[in-house]
């Protein structure tokens, strides 16, 4: 039976590409007369109403109702996407009433998440949703793609906005002079990544881009699955195929994918060659099993054909009739070579190719990692990749460079000074958090009553063992919910591959040595006998059932559950032992079909190994992870987390156990579930930072990355943000201390300078009283005696004090910024300062040389000296004065003077860089000393209540090289 409704409103959505208009006009042109209730609200009112699951016409007014809360810029609109204000807008345009706007928001609520934050530069506007939608066949396509694959309508619409977002900041592919986009998007650790360039490249090619080149990734096996990642949702069986007919066995020998369990099936099928449908074909430089190649078809591949020969290759008539060619390439550099070597071969078209590059895990090989003081002459020196990437931009000058990662620090520390180099400068990109997606935030608490931790988080200290036998129940345990849900109408495609990750060493050694620990474990594990079950069962009691999604079929008893663990034990036992390693040097040791998810039907193993089932390598099924391994760069831990990433129908069902005793050192232990966490923060510190710029003013951007380089901050003192060799150009620019000691050292040598910063003291020292005060330090293990100094002291507020730092003159101005960047927060910005006290300790009687400085109450000088060959002095606090000093900030206690919690502690000396007493008398004659000859040196203590909730320690930015003697990078053209 013809739904004329569901018809009617089709073709009147239809008609408003532009965004909505007036509905009842448009449905009065467009219905046909023989069905006259189709116009009446009233029935589409009654139809929602009534509406069951899987309705079309909810489905038709869901989609379009969502891509227009989600649209970024309209001109139909002045309220913000994701918004009630925004679907208003929406419903007065449409001229709906109360009744039709109230069951409108029942069946369709607003998407109210956030949506990609954007820096960019100002750009030429060339890729409007008018001209989108005019080029848009292999948009079409994967987008039909997605929603057969079961994405919601706000999942597809964000990927449209945050997909149109990327293109429309590369180049206009027809414009006359060319110019390459540098951009960044910056997702979340297996968080679909993929997906997000998967979209890029399908508007990007239907835009005009003709020549796609994708690095993805070190290795064989994962430049394969992008390549079939791309072959199955883009490219489709008829660019496959290439005219080939499926039915003729001998034709097909050498075509791709023959055999995959998935072909035909689950490739996409545009019907037929895209080019006999009024579009253009893609040809592919690459298959599954083929790196690019140096042979002479392909550099015939890479010829393109023009229309008309008088006009360049970027003209629309030549343009939009080439087919695009895409490849997908490892990132190696013997590979690299043989496409350079190839595109040289072609000679001028070159520059006319609109070409897009995209790097996926652009902050592993691709950031250049040679250090900048050892170039010859001022010359960049690149490692071999980063070498190669910047000769494909130049042999490619209308190529766009677009860098995927979910670590973003190194790629943000690269010198935006560079102008060959990959610095994101015209956009950078954050995505959000997909729905669905199991990220740090979901196994840490970040606020004090959340339940993650109790969920999935299961700690190893010192007092429980190791608790591997416990990790290896919970993972024939979590199988067997698995497959008790699978026969319970839960759909059961996410539940082909189950698998278990043991990562606890680099070395490859260990990892056999942990593999047959493993696999004996298994073997005397009992899981068809009395002992074993009953662990299962209790482990069932304890943990599974408490923590159960109310919403998914769990077992109320172990009887119930009982056979389903007798069918995961064959399953894991499948194709002989539980347990595969992961390591190696070279592509054989990946070369294992049980590491291939997409060919094996499936996975259900215990993976044991180290950096190689890291970055990039999706361990599907992932549902046990036991993760002991130290790592002391954020960006290589984070990648280390393949817990992260999408589990429907088993989110309640993951685990983590962790070390939380790890030793580093031969004393030190770290917390590694701490560690995590701590990158949470510095990631939420860095995306809160890019949302504060994102926002427009007047229209135009705030600023541009390479005005400001995004801060990186770090919160764990032994946990950088990346490698060493990715942080050469990294500036630091913020150094966080509560409760620890600033000691600055690096004073002016020069008199003219000594003279002027001890005038800036002038204020402080006019307050200093001339009688005394002991300050007393007790017994302890350093001594069996108790000690005791004398001191002057005052007060100042933090206003008075701040104003005398940011005043002070240095010899390396580098070193003590970091700290007077945090220090001049403390005004209630980042955390609240009110007064410090100030002791100014006095020498004892024997030695003193004491002197009036400016008029003030005679002082106690101080002899000091700088280091052998450096500008910068030794130690200026004495240990006694910093120990009294540091006692006075931990209180309460036993102390000589109580200060308030927003109270801090400066020591400070009037130094005179001498050798001996008469040296240091002779810069006092009289008692009055020389200004010029005496550096007023300090010691800070904040008070630990001085930091914000993050607590954050540490934060660097990008060191421009273009701007190196400027005080300030420009934000604006001059």
């Amino acid at each position: 039976m013809t739904d004329h409704l569901f018809n009617l409103h089709g073709d009147v959505l239809a008609a408003m590409r532009r965004g909505p208009k007036g509905f009842a006009k448009l449905a009065f042109v467009l219905s046909e007369s023989e069905e006259p209730a189709d116009l009446d609200l009233g029935h589409f009112r009654d139809r929602i109403v009534a509406a069951r699951p899987g309705d079309e016409l909810v489905a038709l007014w869901h989609r379009t109702l969502t891509a227009w809360d989600l649209a970024e810029q309209t001109d139909w609109s002045g309220a913000p996407a994701r918004t009630d204000a925004r679907r208003t807008d929406i419903f007065d345009r449409l001229g709906f009433g109360p009744d039709v706007r109230k069951v409108l928001d029942a069946a369709v609520p607003v998407f109210k998440e956030p949506g990609a934050t954007v820096i960019s530069k100002e750009f030429t506007s060339w890729y409007s949703r008018d001209a989108a939608a005019a080029r848009a066949f292999y948009w079409n396509s994967y987008e039909q793609t997605l929603r057969r694959k079961g994405w919601s309508d706000a999942a597809v619409s964000s990927l449209d906005e945050a997909s149109h977002a990327v293109v429309e900041r590369l180049s206009d592919p027809t414009r006359t002079e060319a110019y390459g986009a540098r951009g960044l998007v910056v997702g979340y650790v297996q968080s679909g990544k993929t997906a997000n360039f998967t979209g890029v490249t399908a508007k990007a090619i239907d835009a005009g881009y003709r020549l796609v080149i994708i690095l993805g990734g070190t290795l064989n096996l994962l430049r394969g699955q992008t390549q079939r990642r791309l072959d199955m949702e883009l490219i489709g069986r008829e660019n496959i195929l290439r005219g080939t007919d499926p039915a003729d066995t001998d034709a097909l020998i050498g075509v791709d994918y023959q055999d995959d369990e998935d072909w035909p099936a689950k490739f996409v099928s545009h019907g037929s060659r895209p080019s006999t449908l009024g579009s253009f074909d893609i040809e592919r430089l690459t298959t599954r099993d083929n790196d690019y190649k140096s042979l002479e078809t392909g550099i015939r591949a890479l010829e393109f054909d023009k229309q008309d020969r008088t006009q360049p290759l970027y003209s629309p008539d030549n343009l939009h009739h080439a087919a695009a060619r895409v490849m997908v390439v490892k990132k190696n550099s013997s590979v690299l070579a043989k496409l350079i070597k190839d595109l040289k071969k072609i000679g001028p078209i070159l520059s006319e190719v609109p070409t897009l590059i995209i790097d996926d895990e652009s902050d592993q090989a691709s950031v250049n990692t040679t250090d900048p003081k050892k170039w010859e002459d001022g010359k960049v020196a690149r490692k071999a990749i980063n070498g190669q990437i910047t000769q494909l931009l130049g042999l490619l000058p209308r190529a766009q460079y677009v860098g995927y990662t979910a670590t973003p620090f190194a790629n943000v520390f690269v010198d935006p000074g560079d102008e060959e180099d990959i610095f994101p400068r015209d956009f950078l990109i954050s995505l959000p958090r997909p729905t669905g997606y199991m990220g740090v935030q979901d196994f840490h608490d970040l606020e004090s009553d959340g339940t993650a931790e109790e969920t999935h988080v299961r700690g190893i200290y010192d007092d429980t063992g190791d608790r591997l036998q416990e990790a290896l129940d919970a993972f024939v345990l979590t199988g067997a919910l698995k497959l008790y849900r699978a026969d319970r109408d839960v759909p059961q495609g996410p539940f082909r591959h189950h698998t278990m990750l043991v990562h606890e060493s680099v070395q490859q050694r260990e990892h056999a040595a942990l593999a047959l620990r493993i696999n004996s474990m298994w073997h005397r594990s009992a899981y068809t006998g009395q002992e074993g079950h009953a662990r299962l069962s209790a482990l069932l009691t304890a943990d599974f059932q408490r923590f159960a999604d109310d919403g998914l079929p769990t077992p109320t008893s172990y009887d119930d559950l009982k056979p389903y663990v007798a069918r995961a034990r064959q399953l894991i036992n499948s194709g002989g032992e539980p347990v595969i390693i992961v390591n190696g040097a070279t592509e054989r040791d990946y070369e294992q079909a049980e590491l291939d998810f997409d060919r094996t039907p499936h996975v259900w193993k215990i993976l044991v190994g180290g950096t190689k089932l890291s970055r990039g390598f999706t361990i599907e099924g992932l549902t046990v992870t036991y993760y002991r391994r130290l790592a002391q760069q954020a960006d290589t831990l984070m990648q280390m987390g393949r817990w992260f990433g999408f589990r429907p129908g088993y989110r309640d069902l993951v685990r983590l156990y962790i070390g939380r005793e790890e030793p580093m050192g031969k004393k030190k232990t770290v917390d590694l579930y701490e560690a995590f966490e701590a990158i949470c923060r510095d990631e939420e510190t860095f995306r809160a930072q890019l949302s504060r710029y994102a926002t427009l003013v007047d229209g135009k951007p705030q600023v541009t990355p390479a005005q400001i380089p995004p801060l990186v901050s770090q919160h764990l003192s032994w946990l950088k943000p990346a490698a060493r060799n990715k942080m050469f150009n990294a500036e630091l620019v913020e150094i966080r201390s509560p409760g620890q000691p600033i000691e600055p050292a690096a004073y002016p040598a020069d008199a003219a300078a000594t003279r002027r910063n001890t005038e800036r003291w002038r204020p402080l020292l006019n307050t200093l009283g001339s009688e005394p005060v002991t300050l007393t330090n007790p017994s302890d293990n350093t001594s069996s005696l108790s000690r005791n100094f004398s001191a002057l002291t005052a007060t100042i507020s933090h206003a008075g004090l701040v104003s005398i730092l940011s005043a002070l003159e240095w010899d390396r101005p580098e070193l003590f910024r970091p700290h007077l960047t945090y220090l001049s927060q403390l005004d209630g910005r980042l955390a609240t300062v009110d007064e410090w006290l100030v002791i100014v300790p006095q020498l004892s009687r024997s030695n003193r040389t004491e002197a009036s400085i400016l008029g003030s109450v005679p002082l106690s000088l101080a002899r000091r000296s700088r280091q052998a060959g450096k500008a910068v002095f030794g130690r200026i606090s004495g240990v006694e004065h910093r120990t009294s000093a540091q006692r006075i900030i931990d209180g309460p206690g036993s102390v000589d003077i109580s200060v308030s919690p927003t109270t801090g502690v400066m020591l400070l000396y009037p130094v005179v860089e001498s050798q001996n007493d008469a040296d240091t008398s002779a810069a006092a004659p009289h008692g009055v000393a020389d200004p010029s000859k005496v550096t007023m040196a300090f010691t800070l203590i904040p008070p630990k209540s001085a930091i914000d909730s993050t607590r954050q320690l540490l934060r660097f930015q990008a060191r421009d090289s273009s701007h190196a003697r400027d005080v300030f990078v420009p934000t604006s053209p001059s």
